[in-house]
């Protein structure tokens, strides 16, 4: 097998987590830059990337590499990559550009001059050329324009691999699944640990930590893209796919907790984790938390409070904030308890100081994740 090089995507703010996730999957040459990590490996290193990795969005296989100084030099680097090699005719195709200070004034021509070339190249190869799909192509080629640089890449994930396989039910603002396994890292949450979210709207932190406890592979349900690639292996696949599911334990109740004062939204975490056979593992009820009591004497509460246009108006936040740290003092002690909110104002707000702050993106949404330390014994009362 030769090596290739590969470039995986992810929330920003996790970048050192999808390296871990890398390393683990036997990657090496691994480059962090802002949004994810360059890296080499075999095709193994990708099957394995895309399976286990709970932080990436997508794998993306670099296939040409050139300097560009106009539409017409990106037309030629797409023209002259062996597109036939890799799918065929018959296969739907979609092309999107990405820029970082080009100078090139269209990404949608871009985007039409690349498409214009792969139909091109392979016309030439073989006298008939693949269709346009935008929606659910079996291949997505993938451009990125630096200032001076074109990389063109095959996608190997297809739908972002925070899609896990199983999650149908959402209410307003969900985390993406990828985001909401690194906040649990972060957290410092282990199997075993008490967990609790009292806001768990669609369930999605509850859903990420069942799987982590229970040793699922992110990707063991779903579909991949590079399952339609001409050189996928599909005896090495069907190998790793029935080892992650052999590692499996078997799902029991454990010491996961969800609750929210929405009914609708207990009822969209309850459906969710029964799709995916989650249920017996994780114990949700309807509750306002500024009322439950903490369900053990210590663990981890993470939570995805409302903020900006998850309410109504300013005046709302302002009287739910400090109910919010004064609930947090009187009922958790004992616990650390991490929130991700877009408002800097939060711990001002809630009137406590964070032991850390760790800026994340959710989507294109600066956000911070603040951890409290509640003190056992110095809040009570």
């Amino acid at each position: 097998m030769t090596m290739e090089r590969f470039f995986a995507s992810c929330p920003r703010g996790l970048e050192q987590l999808l390296a871990d996730d890398l390393l683990a999957a036997g990657a090496g040459q691994l480059e962090a830059i802002a949004g994810g990590v360059h890296f080499s490996g075999e095709w193994p290193v990708c099957y394995r990337a895309n399976l286990d990795s709970r932080i990436a969005t997508r794998v993306l296989w670099r296939v040409a590499r050139a300097p560009y100084a106009s539409e017409d030099d990106v037309y030629r680097l797409a023209l002259e990559t062996p597109w036939p090699l890799w799918f065929l005719t018959r296969q739907t195709i979609r092309v999107d550009v990405t820029a970082q200070k080009s100078p090139l004034r269209s990404l949608e021509f871009i985007t039409l001059r690349i498409k214009d070339a792969v139909c091109d190249r392979f016309r030439r190869d073989s006298g008939s050329r693949p269709s346009v799909d935008t929606r659910q192509p079996d291949v997505r080629i993938q451009a990125f324009l630096s200032q001076s640089e074109c990389t063109l890449y095959v996608d190997t994930s297809g739908a972002p691999l925070h899609q896990r396989g199983f999650r149908q039910k959402t209410v307003d603002a969900p985390l993406k699944e990828n985001l909401a396994a690194g906040i649990l890292r972060l957290s410092g949450w282990q199997p075993g640990v008490p967990l609790l979210d009292p806001m768990c709207g669609s369930g999605t932190f509850l859903l990420e930590a069942a799987q982590m406890a229970l040793g699922r592979a992110p990707g063991a349900r779903r579909e991949f893209a590079f399952q339609r690639l001409r050189q996928f292996q599909p005896e090495l696949w069907q190998g790793l796919l029935e080892r992650a599911r052999a590692a499996e334990r078997a799902v029991t109740e454990m010491a996961i907790f969800g609750s929210d004062i929405s009914p609708v939204a207990v009822r969209a975490a309850l459906a969710n984790l029964d799709r995916a056979g989650l249920l017996p593992a994780v114990r949700l009820a309807a509750g306002d938390l500024l009322e439950i009591e903490a369900p053990a004497a210590s663990g981890i509460l993470v939570s995805n409070p409302p903020y900006g246009e998850r309410v109504s108006d300013d005046d709302e936040l302002a009287r739910f904030y400090p109910l919010l740290g004064s609930a947090l003092k009187r009922r958790f002690a004992g616990w650390t308890c991490c929130l991700i909110s877009a408002d800097t104002r939060l711990p001002r707000m809630v009137r406590l100081t964070p032991s850390r702050r760790t800026p994340l993106f959710n989507g294109a949404l600066e956000c911070r994740l603040y951890e409290f330390r509640m003190v056992a014994g110095s809040n009570r009362g």
